[in-house]
């Protein structure tokens, strides 16, 4: 008998297109790409001033991602959100 290996661990985000992966995160006016689909915005008052929110999702792979425009933080931007 041969010991069983363990199998590779899931990964919680999907599997991202090519356009996704080349997708700067945590870096304010970092580009996003043509097939991210605009969803719902919002903002926060964060005391050093507002930031606004706004999600997207890829109509190619599906990736759900969030971006930050926070003025007072360069390295507010582009995040992937999990499912």
């Amino acid at each position: 008998m041969t010991p069983s290996t363990p199998s590779a661990p899931k990964r919680a985000a999907p599997d991202l297109c090519e356009p996704c992966a080349g997708i700067q995160r945590h870096w304010r006016k970092a580009p996003g790409h043509a097939e991210l689909v605009q969803g719902t915005h919002s903002r926060e008052d964060r005391g050093n001033g507002q930031a606004s929110f706004t999600r997207y999702r890829c109509d190619r792979c599906g990736a759900a991602w969030e971006y930050e425009n926070n003025k007072a933080n360069q390295h507010a931007g582009w995040a992937l959100l999990e499912h």
